[in-house]
Order: C-alpha cells, then sequence, then structure tokens
C-alpha cells in the first residue's frame, strides 16, 4: 500500500477536478483490497486539510479551489491572519476581518477562501471550515457582571471573547482570581463559548501564578504520568553490565562537563588530545538516551508531546522525570554513563579529516561551569587555575582549537550576531531584583562551537549515507524582505553587498561594520526579522545563519524530543541494514515529528519569551513617572516600541502622547515624521521616555517622550496662567476657590 504523502502526491499529478473516493481509487489504480487503507489515507489528509471535502462528498486539492488551509492569529483588536500550512506556498498571509472569522478562535486550524486582494500582495479571505480547534482549555480571570452573569476574560488576548461560565460551574472562584476553564461549547453567530472552572490558580500577584498561567495558556504539562515515572525509576541509579557490553570505553580518558552555574541536567561532555601528527582529536559525547527511552513507551509518548523542556528564569519544565534529566542520563561527575560519541580529526584549518560514531560509555572527570572555565583561561591568578591544575592542558587545547574553528565558520560566511540579552536576578518570591546584560564568556563561545561542529559532522554523516533524519534547517530569507532591509540600511548610510544573490557572508560584513555604533541594535534587530525562522524537516535545505549546508541537532537528547530521534536513527543504521522499504517508511514517520517538534520548539519560545516580559512588566510597576534612555525598536502607524537601555524592557509610546505635531508614518524608511516640526522618529533612534503606566493584565509598559511630556505639561502651566491674569483683571469676577476632594490628586 502506497503511503499517505504518496497518494496526495499521485492526485496532484493525476485527478484534474474533485472527485469521489471511487473515482479517486480508479485514478491511482487502488486494488479492491486496499480500499479500507486507502480511505483511511484521504481521511487523514482531510483531517489535515491536504485535501477538502466539498458538496457530493468530492474530495479536491484546497489550491486548486482558491482555498488556503492554515492557522488562524487573531488580533486582540478583532481581525486575523491566516498563516498558510505550506512553507513553500507563494501564498503571503491572508487576512480576516471580524466579520468573517465564522467564529474560529486563535490559534485553530482552519480553511479559508481568498476572496479579493487588499491592496499590494495583501489577500482578504473569509473562514469557511475549522478543522481542528487550538485547545479545550484556557487561562482568564473570573468576573460577575451587574446583572450576576459569571464570565471568564482570556488571559491571553488574541482570544478576542469571554467565555460564559454557568453558575453551578464556577467552582468557588472569587471576583479577580485566575482559573482555568475547561470549553464545554463553542462560540455560535449568537453567543459566546462556554465553559466550566475546574481549577483557581490564585490571585494574578501571588507568587508563582505566573508560571502557572503561562504553562496553562500553553498547554505545557507540568507533571509526568504515574507509568511514565514508573518507567524512569525501573531503570535504577546506575548501569548495568549488560548496558556497557559492545561499547567503547572512554572512561580512562579525561572528560568534562561545561555548563552554566544553576545546570542540573548534563547531556554533552567533552574529551581532547592533541595527535602525533600535530591534528587535534575532539570528542563530543552525548547523553545515550534512546538506549532507555524506546519508541512507544510511556516516557518516548510524553517526549513526544512536550518536543523539548521548557526554562523559565525559576523553573524549568524538563521532557523526561528527573530520575532520568538529573539522574541516570545526566553525565554527572565520576560515575559511569552512556553515551553516543562523535570523535572528530581536525586539522590545523579547522577542517574535519575524519571522524568516528561511537556506543560509548564514559566517566566524567569533573562538573565545570562557564565561569570557572573562563577564569582559568583568561586569568592567571584566578584560584580555579590551582583548584584544577590538571585540567589546564585540556582548556588551552580546547581554547587553542576554537579559535581555529570560530575562524573557518567566520571565513565561510556563518553569522554570529553576538547581542547582549536580558539576565533576570529573581529574589526567593520570583520577582526581579535586577535585570543586567548577560554575556557569552570565552567558555560558552567554545561548548558552542563544539557543539556546532558535532551537529553538522552528524548532519553531513547522515546525508552522505542517505539515511531518513530530521534536520535543522534555516532557509534563504524571502528575497522581498531583503529588499526591504536593504531598502531601510541606506537610509542610515548602509549598503548590504550582494552581487550575484544574497549569502549569509554579506549579512555578517554589515554586522561587522555596524558594531559598536548606535545603528547596531536596530540593524541587527530587523536583520533578524528578515530571517526566516530555523525548523525542522526531513529534507536538508541546509542552514543559512551559520552557513553550513547538512545541519541537525543531536548535542541535547534530555532537553529536545528531536535529538532523541537523531540518536536513534544513527544507531539504527550502524547495527542493521536499512532497506529501500524501511527509508519510506521512516520518512513518512520523521515528516510527521518534524511537523511536531517545530510547533513544540515555536511553543516553548514563545511561553519563555512571554513569561520573561510579563516579569519585566512587573519590575516596572513602581517607576511609574521615572524617566529612562531607549532606543527605538519598532515603529508603526500607531506609534513607537523602545526598549530601555538600564533594564532591557520593552514599552510603547502611542501616537496619540506625542501631542506637539500631527505624525506621519513612513513605512518604507521605519520612522514617524512630524508634518510641521519635520521631526522624525526612526528605528534605532535614541530616545528619553518617561514611564505613564504599568498595566500587568496587559503585559504592557505604557511610555511617553519626555521631552514632549515636559512641552505638555510647560503649556498647561502657561495656560493656567493666563486664565488667572485675566480673571485677576476683571474686578467685577469673584474669585471662587475650588474645593479638593479628599483623596484626589489633580491631574498632571
Amino acid at each position: 500500500m502506497i503511503t499517505t504523502e504518496e497518494v496526495l502526491n499521485r492526485i496532484r499529478k493525476k485527478v484534474d477536478h474533485p472527485a469521489t473516493i471511487r473515482e479517486l481509487q480508479k485514478a491511482l489504480s487502488i486494488a479492491d483490497d486496499d480500499r479500507h487503507r486507502f480511505r483511511r489515507r484521504i481521511r487523514t489528509l482531510v483531517a489535515s486539510g491536504a485535501l477538502v471535502r466539498i458538496r457530493g462528498n468530492r474530495y479536491g486539492l484546497p489550491s486548486k479551489m482558491n482555498l488556503v488551509v492554515g492557522h488562524i492569529h487573531t488580533n486582540p483588536r478583532g481581525f486575523g491572519f491566516v498563516v498558510p500550512d505550506e512553507k513553500h506556498s507563494d501564498i503571503a498571509d491572508i487576512y480576516i476581518s471580524g466579520v468573517n472569522l465564522n467564529q474560529a478562535m486563535h490559534g485553530d486550524h482552519v480553511v479559508a477562501r481568498v476572496e479579493r486582494e487588499r491592496g499590494g500582495d495583501r489577500l482578504e479571505g473569509r473562514i469557511v471550515k475549522i478543522l481542528e480547534r487550538r485547545a479545550q482549555k484556557l487561562v482568564g480571570r473570573y468576573d460577575i457582571d451587574e446583572s450576576g452573569l459569571n464570565f471568564v476574560v482570556p488571559f491571553d488576548k488574541r482570544i478576542i471573547m469571554d467565555v460564559h461560565i454557568p453558575a453551578t460551574e464556577r467552582a468557588d472562584a472569587k471576583v479577580g482570581e485566575m482559573v482555568v476553564v475547561e470549553l464545554t461549547s463553542w462560540p455560535t453567530t449568537t453567543r459566546n463559548p462556554v465553559g466550566r472552572i475546574t481549577e483557581v490558580l490564585g490571585e494574578l500577584n501571588t507568587s508563582g501564578v505566573d508560571v502557572e498561567i503561562i504553562l496553562q495558556t500553553y498547554g505545557i504539562p507540568d507533571t509526568h504520568s504515574k507509568e511514565a515515572l514508573r518507567e524512569a525509576q525501573r531503570f535504577g541509579q546506575s548501569i548495568s553490565a549488560a548496558d556497557r557490553r559492545g561499547r567503547t570505553d572512554f572512561r580512562k580518558v579525561t572528560t568534562v562537563t561545561i555548563d552554566g552555574d544553576h545546570a542540573r541536567d548534563f547531556d554533552d561532555a567533552i574529551t581532547i588530545e592533541r595527535q602525533p601528527n600535530g591534528n587535534y582529536l575532539l570528542g563530543v559525547h552525548i547523553a545515550d538516551v534512546a538506549h532507555y527511552v524506546q519508541p512507544g513507551s510511556a516516557l518516548d509518548c510524553e517526549a513526544y508531546d512536550r518536543g523539548t523542556s521548557v526554562y523559565f528564569p525559576e523553573r524549568a519544565v524538563h521532557m523526561f522525570p528527573e530520575a532520568l534529566a538529573t539522574g541516570l542520563c545526566s553525565l554527572n561527575p565520576k560515575v559511569d554513563r552512556l553515551v553516543q560519541s562523535c570523535l572528530m580529526e581536525i586539522d590545523s584549518q579547522g577542517q574535519v579529516v575524519n571522524y568516528e560514531i561511537h556506543d560509548g560509555i564514559i566517566n566524567s572527570s569533573a562538573r565545570m561551569t562557564y565561569h570557572e572555565v573562563s577564569c582559568i583561561l583568561t586569568d592567571t591568578e584566578s584560584v580555579e587555575r590551582d583548584r584544577y591544575h590538571d585540567l589546564i592542558p585540556p582548556f588551552q587545547l580546547m581554547h587553542e582549537l576554537f579559535h581555529i574553528l570560530q575562524r573557518r565558520r567566520r571565513l565561510r560566511g556563518s553569522i554570529d550576531f553576538d547581542v547582549r540579552e536580558a539576565e533576570l536576578v529573581l529574589d526567593e518570591a520570583g520577582l526581579i531584583e535586577a535585570i543586567t546584560a548577560s554575556e557569552r564568556n570565552v567558555a560558552q563561545r567554545i561548548i558552542e562551537e563544539f557543539m556546532l561542529l558535532a551537529n553538522e559532522t552528524v548532519a553531513d554523516h547522515l546525508n552522505s549515507n542517505q539515511i531518513a533524519t530530521l534536520y535543522r534547517v534555516h532557509e534563504s530569507p524571502d528575497p522581498l524582505k531583503v529588499a526591504q532591509f536593504k531598502e531601510f540600511i541606506s537610509t542610515l548610510g548602509h549598503t548590504l553587498v550582494s552581487r550575484g544573490g544574497t549569502r549569509p557572508k554579506h549579512f555578517q560584513q554589515l554586522v561587522d561594520r555596524v558594531k559598536g555604533t548606535s545603528e547596531e541594535k536596530p540593524i541587527v534587530f530587523l536583520m533578524l526579522r528578515t530571517m526566516q525562522k530555523a525548523r525542522y524537516d526531513v529534507q536538508s535545505l541546509g542552514h543559512f545563519g551559520l552557513a553550513a549546508e547538512h545541519y541537525t541537532h543531536f548535542t541535547s537528547p534530555i532537553r529536545r524530543y528531536s535529538d532523541l530521534v537523531v540518536h536513534r536513527v544513527l544507531r539504527r543504521s550502524r547495527h542493521q541494514e536499512v532497506n529501500r522499504s524501511i527509508r519510506e517508511k521512516n520518512f513518512e514517520e520523521l515528516s510527521e515529528i518534524a511537523k511536531q517538534v517545530s510547533q513544540r520548539d515555536k511553543r516553548a519560545e514563545e511561553a519563555e519569551r512571554e513569561l520573561l516580559q510579563w516579569k519585566k512588566v512587573r519590575f516596572m510597576a513602581d517607576k511609574v513617572g521615572d524617566e529612562f534612555d531607549g532606543y527605538v525598536i519598532g515603529v508603526t502607524a500607531f506609534g513607537l516600541f523602545v526598549e530601555l537601555i538600564e533594564h532591557f524592557v520593552e514599552g510603547f509610546v502611542h501616537i496619540s502622547s506625542m501631542a506637539d505635531d500631527y505624525y506621519r508614518f513612513v513605512d518604507k524608511e521605519h520612522l514617524l515624521q512630524g508634518e510641521n516640526t519635520r521631526k522624525s522618529y526612526r528605528l534605532g533612534a535614541s530616545v528619553r521616555v518617561q514611564v505613564i503606566r504599568v498595566d500587568l493584565e496587559r503585559r504592557q509598559v505604557d511610555l511617553g517622550l519626555a521631552d514632549i511630556l515636559k512641552t505638555a505639561v510647560s503649556h498647561q502651566r502657561d495656560t493656567r496662567r493666563g486664565r488667572r491674569a485675566l480673571t485677576s483683571k476683571n474686578p467685577k469676577q469673584k474669585r471662587v476657590r475650588r474645593k479638593r476632594t479628599a483623596g484626589k490628586r489633580r491631574p498632571r
């Protein structure tokens, strides 16, 4: 029987009209014995949106019927966009007005009909079918209106409908508390969705509630099933004699793990030696999670559903139970651990001249931190050099190899933005005490470089042997976005030299030219927006940012399901013959896994980013009225997005607060320009702002431009003085003294 993907490809080639099941079976030459499986394939394609069922029980290709399948992303202002599923589609996002949403909610998988062009390349359409709802649960704030109606206001502002709660389903929630709602009825044309409260999380400002809200909002499981926990415990705390059998023994080689100060799961270890011919022998040893977690087990199913571990400032949500994540699979020091090892012989130019991949066993000599290794390499007087005296030679060798690999990668054009990010200092309650700038020290750079090389080597190995696997792909940026980026940087006096097509090195050259200037951050920020999003795919489409022809994820199977899959593929290829039928089956399975892990990767990223933003907003709550220096990171027709230099906090200056002129939005130049004053605020501009208000529920810091606010205050004072002068010159008019209401303040 042909695969689901093959069925779809044959329909595309052989069927030129919407057809019935029987017509499809005949056109594709499907035997009667296979008709039941064929029907299941068709149902699968319909469920995924690859085929659409229309009147008369006919099935057709969406693209042939002016239909687009994708996910709806709604805006708090009531409209939305459908993002097509087909990554290589020439159709851009489709605008959906509020009246055409057809009760679709944010995140739903939908079919949209393209109806007209709104101007330029922008398409407009309507939702004609909802294939799958995003989730059955949501988080929100419980409230009661004047008439006694119970409802929940969704925490996710992209869900633009309140949820009605029957009086019997409120679960003793109190007004203002954050709750979890299970939807029992979806919205219709005449009413909002209906649900019941299943869990009360507590007040918004209670410690730990913010993490719980984010977990529930994004559907990230926080606990493991009893079955998965039993499986993890069943392996014990140490490896058995049977586990050691048939493995390459690296226990006598000096091996170290190098991670952050607070890391608890160690999934990579390093060995390094100088070869007699002068080359380097680098060993990257990765925790062999695949040895324990078998396909189809409870541990595997849960890991597949999670896709990745999620890391919040005060806690981590592990993909595996701690018995594995921080125990048996973690490469803890002074204990035997199972690994998959990639040994690479590297010459003085940074080229991998030979490599081997092993099932291995190691015994880590030391658990090192980035800080300790950095001190050893950069500070000759550090106490760490005395403490780890025996490890200094291998660290120096690592440092030497790092520079070689970095130079090689830069020469081929790999992009290294090296933008400082915010690092939160939290108190015991999970609140921010301070926000500092994080910097990658030399030890972090060393490990990053070694992991990149191991990932690339494994990808080259799998590709050259034609073994179906998951690749981490980062496609070339959209030419239209590149053209817009070029147009913008030209207004700042810069160019993107790209003769013969835009390549990674052209972007890196620009980054090098603007490094250390006031224009660095806005240019890098817009450059990142110009790039495509990295994702997983069964086809090796290259990694643009790394300038790598083939790239995969191999080095973090404790944290990423994609890496676990790659480990399984490697072991299968080493221990058994992979024939054509097995390869085709693997390809189909891996295609589904690629979609799943890409989606879960995106979910984790969004959840981490939203919680970080929320904590930053809470940090600013007591700073209303304070002034800060910042720079413009976004320009829209309705205002400016500004990042505060001191705290790395993002806020918004609404155009209504810019009352000194009428400001016009110039899209191509990313600026707002005053019609009369000709004053302009462009992307990257330095500004002085004042915190006007902090809205925790909207997770937003509202700012005002300090100079405009001062001018407005001064104007108000002059106006009041003028009024008083006029009043004093009229002797017949009595002066009335205003009473001040207790507890109220005059507007500023």
